[in-house]
């Protein structure tokens, strides 16, 4: 944002010096300046930005042709955007404006002879903008690069995470297979000798050593059926819910807990909505602010509660408006007796809150 304006300052000094010094009709040059620097608002959208500078080139050479006693500032108003548009426009796109450019300062030249050092200074600013030019090119491919390595890091991270997922359910099935195969079948078959010896000897009381060896047996059932579910309650579930959601979203996250809140009981209700509220400020940092890095930090109240925040860069700042998804958020957490703002600065993006343990 700060780079637009100072850029946006330089092209006003230009136009007002075109103004100031050239003009031999000024009305009509600060026409043409105000229509000029719509066009340069236009070009922070990033959309049709070849038309756009074309269309600011038009202006500047109507300006030059139109009651301007000599081409100084026009020339400087036609390189400066072409070297604004070394770092935004495509190759060929770029190409396309340099020539039209060059055939300009050429046309302007021919009619209006410049001198040998404004036509060096033309030469040096065409070579300093093709310079530009490649090296954003090559920029741009290292950034498509290091994109290609992130996403495969990212899907080798995921299969990593899926496969370390699979090896603990194999482990804790291979567990409960095995404490079913032998203390299972150990106490059934305990329990049927206990049968057989009380039919043997009816004399003898055998009920209690019964109902110890029934509750044992109960209790490896439980034991087997619990290994089969994974847990469902607790920070550990988040975190671990919050490395998965960060292998599939191609995010960064920037995970931190402070010290204690570990310790912290949380219902697997509250859990869940923490769990959502932190995926929905990843996802409205994916969809609004198109950021790629995500900072989450967990901490401990001194009543026991568990507070958040998520955060994002904000690479341009827009209107807010509260959409159906915080919306939703903020009155789940309200119903558990919780707590959820939503803040805007000028340079990120906050959601922060508590939910009480």
């Amino acid at each position: 944002m700060k780079q637009f304006w100072l850029q946006f300052l330089i092209f006003s000094i230009l136009w007002i010096g075109l103004l100031v010094f050239e003009s031999t009709f000024i009305p009509l040059h600060f026409f043409l300046f105000a229509l000029s620097l719509a066009l340069f608002f236009l070009l922070s959208f990033r959309m049709k930005q070849l038309y756009l500078f074309l269309g600011n080139v038009i202006i500047v050479l109507c300006a030059s042709f139109l009651f301007s006693e000599n081409i100084l500032f026009s020339l400087g108003l036609m390189w400066f955007l072409l070297l604004l548009a070394a770092k935004q426009l495509q190759a060929h796109a770029y190409y396309l404006l340099s020539a039209v450019i060059i055939a300009v300062s050429v046309l302007l030249s021919i009619l209006e002879p410049i001198s040998y050092e404004l036509l060096l200074g033309s030469v040096f600013m065409g070579a300093v903008g093709f310079l530009l030019h490649i090296q954003w090119i090559n920029d741009q491919y290292y950034k498509h690069l290091y994109d290609e390595i992130s996403d495969s890091y990212r899907q080798l991270k995921r299969l990593h995470v899926k496969a370390e997922e699979n090896a603990k359910m194999e482990e804790r099935t291979r567990i409960a297979r095995d404490m079913h195969d032998s203390v299972g079948h150990q106490l059934t078959a305990l329990i049927m000798q206990i049968e057989m010896l009380s039919l043997k000897y009816p004399d003898l009381d055998l009920g209690q050593m019964k109902e110890l060896a029934n509750k044992s047996l109960q209790e490896t059932r439980d034991a087997v059926k619990a290994l089969k579910v994974e847990e469902s309650e607790g920070i550990a579930t988040v975190v671990y819910l919050i490395r998965k959601l960060e292998s599939e979203s191609h995010l960064n996250v920037h995970f931190t807990m402070k010290n204690g809140v570990l310790s912290v009981p949380i219902s697997n209700a509250k859990s869940v909505i923490l769990y959502r509220v932190i995926q929905e400020g990843i996802t409205n940092a994916m969809r609004h602010a198109n950021s790629r890095e995500v900072f989450v930090t967990l901490s401990k109240s001194a009543d026991q509660a568990i507070q958040f925040e998520i955060s994002n860069k904000i690479h341009q700042v827009k209107a807010y408006e509260p959409g159906f998804g915080l919306t939703n958020m903020k009155s789940r957490v309200e119903e558990l007796d919780g707590k959820l703002e939503v803040l805007q600065l000028p340079d990120k993006f906050v959601l922060s809150g508590r939910i009480p343990g």
